[in-house]
């Protein structure tokens, strides 16, 4: 059996180096927490189509894609080309640009939610103002979220992330915060009605990934949907998508046009930059008016969206209209390709562990994928967080995944995204690795 840790370790010597000197100097070594993997984590060099290359030289076939982000791909050349045009008159000035009306348009074209919309800088940004126009066109406190669910590190929603789920996900949050947020099962229809109904006098919104992300990629269940809707329209309180990871992904109208229930406001990030730091909150326009500077009334009664010294940034802005428009141009073609090759090697990966006797569930929607290890063949991974009743979970997926990385394949959660630049010799490799792995794994 192959000492995987001693070989990755054989081959990233720069990497190892590069990461003592960052420990030094930045808590961690790493500045996002998702990218730290022991024995520690290596350092690209540069990327391109479905592989990027380490400061050792080495290849990497990328299942990650920049956080799910490059759907055509690291390096598109087309959106290269067109940011390059755009943006050759400043990368950032701080002064409206035409480019960000366009997108703008494009945003609201696409999205089914979507009539107004305003960009800032992150994914993170972008959920802490959903809840906060929500909040503010209610005039009541209280969130409901999934347990589990990731919407960024904002101070509204960081709780009921990893359990206990009664507790806060982190020091420095406010003291009653935990009180204001209320976390049930994703797919759990009558815990969730339950909740609506409970607090309905002072509740302003549930939020939730109708394609969820840290815990499968499983598409929330229809009647599910639909009878949040239906409850939050009679409460009166909204109801919020993160769209980060599936919107443009799952389909070109994101999860919303695949599922076929449309919210209040929807959280955009990821692919509509088009590799270009960029967040958005979308929704209907009387909602998103409650931000406008133009209505003349007192700032307490106005809500307040910033968007930060980068939002619009041409280079996001280019870049982003570049990406969408060549999905709307490709969706017919793209997305029902990209959902065949992904449920394709979804089968193919627990048909390799299958050979050797390892019980694993590969679940996904579309080009995602994400595999698990239940305890047993009884347990059920119909939902995002079915992880938290499995045994050495963790384990196993940093096993998984740092085998991979000695063999050249980089993967997060044991899984990924398949970019259109994955070719089939690419996805024939994958699975050969996994079947080699899937060996010394039994071993």
């Amino acid at each position: 059996m192959k000492d995987y840790l001693s070989l990755y370790k054989q081959k990233t010597p720069k990497s190892h180096k590069l990461y003592e000197r960052a420990k030094a100097v930045i808590p961690g070594g790493i500045c996002h927490n998702l990218r730290y993997h022991p024995p520690y984590p290596c350092y690209i060099s540069h990327a391109l189509g479905s592989k990027f290359w380490d400061i050792d030289g080495n290849e990497y076939l990328d299942f990650w894609q920049g956080h799910y982000t490059h759907i055509l791909g690291h390096a598109n050349p087309y959106i290269k080309n067109r940011m390059a045009e755009l943006v050759s008159n400043g990368m950032m000035n701080g002064i409206i640009n035409p480019l960000e009306v366009e997108l703008a348009e494009l945003v609201c074209e696409l999205i089914p939610s979507a009539q107004k919309v305003r960009f800032c800088c992150s994914g993170t940004e972008a959920s802490m103002y959903a809840v906060r126009l929500a909040r503010s066109y209610t005039k009541r406190n209280k969130i409901i979220k999934i347990q589990g669910g990731w919407h960024g590190a904002n101070s509204d929603l960081l709780y009921a992330v990893q359990k206990p789920y009664e507790k806060p996900d982190s020091l420095g949050l406010p003291n009653n915060g935990v009180d204001q947020v209320i976390a049930v099962t994703f797919n759990n229809t009558d815990m969730a009605i339950d909740a609506i109904r409970k607090h309905a006098d002072d509740l302003a919104c549930i939020i939730l990934e109708p394609v969820s992300g840290v815990g499968g990629f499983i598409a929330a269940e229809k009647e599910f949907l639909s009878a949040i809707r239906k409850e939050t329209y009679k409460a009166g309180a909204l109801l919020i998508y993160d769209e980060i990871i599936s919107g443009f992904r799952v389909a070109l109208g994101g999860a919303q046009e695949l599922l076929g229930v449309v919210p209040d406001i929807t959280v955009l990030g990821k692919i509509l930059g088009g590799g270009q730091p960029i967040g958005a909150a979308a929704g209907a326009a009387d909602i998103m008016d409650i931000c406008n500077p133009n209505i003349h009334i007192n700032k307490w009664e106005r809500a307040m969206v910033g968007g930060g010294t980068f939002s619009c940034m041409p280079a996001s802005m280019a870049a982003g209209i570049a990406m969408l428009g060549y999905l709307r141009q490709h969706a017919e073609t793209i997305y029902p390709q990209l959902a065949k090759v992904g449920e394709n090697l979804r089968l193919r990966i627990e048909k390799a562990f299958g050979q050797y006797d390892i019980y694993a569930k590969c679940t996904g929607v579309g080009s995602l994928f994400m595999t698990h290890f239940p305890i047993n063949k009884k347990i059920k991974i119909d939902s995002p967080y079915a992880a938290n009743y499995l045994t050495d979970v963790d384990k196993r997926e940093v096993e998984l995944k740092t085998r991979l990385l000695a063999e050249g394949v980089y993967v997060m959660h044991g899984g990924g995204a398949v970019s259109t630049e994955h070719t089939g010799a690419d996805l024939d490799s994958f699975i050969e690795q996994i079947t080699q792995i899937a060996a010394e794994m039994k071993g």
